[in-house]
């Protein structure tokens, strides 16, 4: 069913006629030159990303053989979206305020990463309990016990003087004391124990297993993608595929499932399904592009609105692939590809 599917879109994709005119600002799509040109400046940008040319008779007519869509590798997975799905924060913009509401099909969240879990997890143990000195004690608390009982330290300073005479006393004989038993101490003894002990942890199997285990526990094992951009002829928008390979180092490609487990789960299985790509063998996950043309139509518009207030120029086709890049990422937000680019994609309406 899958491969029938993939072979009638294709079919769909051959007869529908090549877009000769740029609809960029109106329409939020492109033409193949257009295309080429926002890759030309993302592979400029970004040295991460390649143009290939993939398998020869899959090549499409309508962009050049050696760019027929873009490329980059072993991109690091560190951790599974579910682990970052409870701490979720939603980017509600201003007109949702106002009672707007975004497309129902594309919501662009904002996931805390691991870090900025931690520092928002610290501040709220510092507002919950109070900050402690090396003493172990409340730092104002301790201010104010020392204002209070400061005329007390001034009455015990003539028996505190008398105390600490016989304790200097005592301490110093103890230290001669201690000075003459190691004259006689004899070390040889204590460096044969010692050597015998060194030998022993040197030739000791387990000793040498244990400092394996923990080298290769230091290692970070991650999973791996291959993320790609083609350009798809009927909805003329960019379209991202996506090849996992597990993280214990055996380069074993992911199955559909786990990699959906590295989807946002609102968009697994329906707008990031499981297809085959149009350039290269094998199923890839996808993200389909029916809604590519609708959001980015949004956000250049309030990228151009934004701009013209500042007197700055509207955005141009060469940051095309940013501005997708940037939006595409709140659906994977634990896949760390490289966009370079700081873009405020805002989806208000």
């Amino acid at each position: 069913m899958p491969s029938l599917l993939s072979n009638l879109k294709s079919a769909r994709e051959y007869l529908t006629p090549t877009l000769k005119s740029s609809a960029f600002l109106t329409r939020g799509v492109l033409t193949p030159e257009e295309f080429v040109k926002a890759g030309d400046e993302l592979v400029y940008k970004c040295p991460t990303w390649t143009w290939e040319g993939g398998d020869p008779s899959k090549r499409k007519a309508h962009l050049p053989p050696d760019k027929q869509f873009l490329m980059t590798r072993n991109v690091p997975c560190t951790e599974r979206v579910s682990s970052l799905e409870n701490v979720v924060a939603v980017s509600h913009s201003e007109g949702a305020a106002d009672g707007d509401d975004d497309d129902g099909d594309w919501l662009v969240s904002q996931v805390l990463s691991a870090e900025e879990k931690k520092k928002h997890d610290e501040k709220e143990l510092e507002d919950e309990f109070d900050i402690l000195d090396d003493e172990g004690e409340v730092v104002a608390e301790k201010k104010l016990a020392a204002m209070t009982l400061g005329g007390d330290d001034a009455a015990g300073d003539e028996a505190g003087k008398e105390s600490n005479t016989k304790s200097d006393a005592d301490v110093a004989a103890a230290t001669d004391d201690a000075d003459d038993d190691d004259e006689y101490a004899d070390m040889d003894d204590f460096e044969d124990d010692d050597i015998m002990e060194d030998e022993a942890a040197v030739t000791s199997p387990a000793v040498a297993a244990d400092a394996t285990t923990s080298t290769n526990d230091d290692i970070l094992k991650v999973r791996t993608y291959d993320l790609s951009i083609s350009y798809d002829k009927y909805y003329q928008t960019p379209r991202i595929w996506l090849m996992g390979y597990a993280d214990d180092g055996s380069s074993r490609p992911l199955t559909g499932d786990e990699m959906m487990q590295d989807v946002i789960s609102d968009y697994a299985h329906r707008t990031v399904t499981i297809e085959n790509h149009p350039h290269v063998h094998g199923p890839h996950a996808s993200i389909h592009p029916c809604q590519h043309g609708a959001v980015m139509k949004t956000i250049v518009r309030n990228l151009t609105k934004d701009q013209a207030e500042g007197e700055e120029s509207g955005p141009t086709v060469e940051v095309y692939l940013f501005i997708f890049l940037k939006f595409v990422s709140s659906m994977i937000p634990t896949i760390s590809y490289d966009f370079t680019m700081d873009v405020s994609a805002s989806t208000k309406k």
